[in-house]
């Protein structure tokens, strides 16, 4: 693949950032996080890269065995620990976002984007930063995906979201349930991470809100968005560590409120991690209860598509098209 470059890219020194766009947080259980996770006098250190990349043509061809080979299963929800296989890697995480990026950060809201900029809360003042330059925070424009990185993001804590009646949460702390959660609760299951650990981000919004039969057009969005944003996370990998393997983090993108087919969405993102040239992608289901759909992604890849070798991206759209994937719906969160 050619050397690809960004639309933009910005590099904000953390401290000053924060202290001149400090994240603006409406929800008081959002708050409470942000306080935990920031307390008074607390240090900020280092840099926050900022890049957003135009979507870029899918390849000539795809190989759909040597992209199964690059997939791993994760029965958790992000942990955000190295992994140890390929060791020394540059490692990315996808947040599932919306077209304006981290739009909800200071809402009620706390789905996966939420969480993840609840837990880096820097991403908040990099939203309010990036307006007050007059960039536009967003990860599509005109109609065609620009998906942003963030590199150098402190996770600063992370908040307990699993059910537990014992501690005041029976029905947890996802989506909804959160902003509708004593304060108190909420800030007994934050746990701040002393020093915070560092992360690399790729924000990409799924198409949504749709019903009936995927149309051959909105499946080539989405490979073209996937493909685009795993191949600018291999490039700035490359530029930050040249020769190091490059790891995504990923899960059922586009599948919760967006309404999304599980294992249509799964099929996508591992052929866009094999194209762009991703050396292992981590696919995270939740539990192992989570699991079947991508499981059954894998399984379709295998037995429909990865027998003839590489195929051509049209021939590989038009198959994918003939398999008749339905939309889903909205998980309400």
């Amino acid at each position: 693949m050619a050397t690809i470059e960004p639309i933009e890219r910005i590099v904000f020194d953390v401290p000053a950032m924060i202290a001149e766009h400090p994240p603006i947080i409406h929800d008081p259980n959002k708050r409470a996080v942000f306080e935990a996770a920031c307390p008074d006098r607390c240090v900020y250190a280092g840099e926050l890269g900022y890049s957003r990349w135009q979507a870029l043509d899918l390849p000539r061809e795809i190989d759909p065995a040597a992209a199964l080979a690059r997939v791993t299963g994760a029965p958790t929800v992000y942990d955000y620990v190295p992994v140890d296989d390929p060791a020394g890697a540059v490692e990315w995480h996808v947040n599932f976002a919306d077209p304006f990026l981290f739009f909800a950060y200071g809402t009620g809201l706390f789905a996966q984007d939420e969480m993840m900029c609840a837990e880096h809360p820097v991403l908040g003042s990099l939203v309010e930063a990036l307006r007050e330059r007059g960039h536009a925070p967003v990860t599509e424009e005109h109609g065609r995906p620009t998906p942003v990185l963030v590199t150098g993001a402190e996770r600063r804590c992370y908040v307990i979201t699993e059910p537990d009646e014992s501690a005041g949460r029976p029905r947890g702390l996802y989506g909804n349930e959160f902003s509708a959660a004593p304060e108190e609760v909420v800030r007994a299951a934050t746990v701040t991470l002393d020093p915070p650990t560092i992360t690399n981000i790729i924000a990409m919004a799924a198409p949504s809100y749709r019903s009936g039969r995927y149309t051959r057009e909105t499946i080539e969005y989405v490979l073209m968005t996937a493909y685009t944003g795993f191949a600018a996370a291999v490039a700035e990998s490359a530029r930050l560590a040249p020769g190091a393997p490059v790891v995504v983090h990923t899960g059922y993108w586009g599948c919760g409120a967006f309404g999304g087919d599980r294992v249509l969405m799964t099929m996508l993102q591992v052929l866009a991690a094999g194209a762009a040239g991703v050396d292992r992608l981590v696919f995270h289901t939740v539990s192992a209860e989570g699991a079947a759909p991508f499981e059954d992604a894998l399984e379709v890849v295998r037995g429909k598509l990865a027998a003839e070798g590489p195929l051509g991206a049209d021939a590989l759209i038009d198959r994918i098209d003939a398999m008749a994937f339905e939309w889903g719906t909205s998980d309400g969160n």
